[in-house]
């Protein structure tokens, strides 16, 4: 089991100063947060996002290159592989309040970054709680 699903934190967020709804603290996890459930976890890495988009990144290219820096990561290969599992270009500006965009991009970001399928299920249940605790 990968540490982002055994940590219900399918994004792999780091351990920071922002708090999210649903999340274990302290973190058992010494670099990475720990969520209750999946679905928590999903829904952080949708309030992420959307705050990336709020800072002025707003397609999956500019989101990718903060979210998985190059510096730590193969981007470029991150990048065009949610892109292609989303089935939205790369460049294009994306709208975090559209769950037919956004459930895609959060789920091929969790395969990248579990090595499995991401639960759709799950996903879903994250959204619904996105849209309940907008915050």
């Amino acid at each position: 089991m990968s540490r982002g699903i055994s940590n219900c934190n399918p994004g792999n967020i780091r351990i920071s100063k922002v708090k999210y709804l649903g999340e274990v603290t302290p973190s058992k996890d010494k670099a990475f947060k720990q969520f209750s459930t999946m679905a928590w976890g999903y829904r952080a890495m949708f309030v992420l996002l959307h705050t990336y988009s709020k800072n002025g990144y707003k397609t999956i290219r500019q989101m990718i290159n903060r979210y998985a820096p190059p510096i730590e990561n193969h981007t470029e290969n991150y990048i065009k592989f949610v892109a292609e599992r989303a089935k939205i270009f790369a460049d294009v500006e994306i709208d975090t309040t559209d769950p037919a965009e956004m459930i895609p991009i959060v789920s091929a970001m969790s395969q990248m970054e579990n090595g499995v399928a991401a639960v759709v299920e799950q996903v879903q249940q994250g959204w619904e709680l996105y849209m309940q605790h907008r915050s």
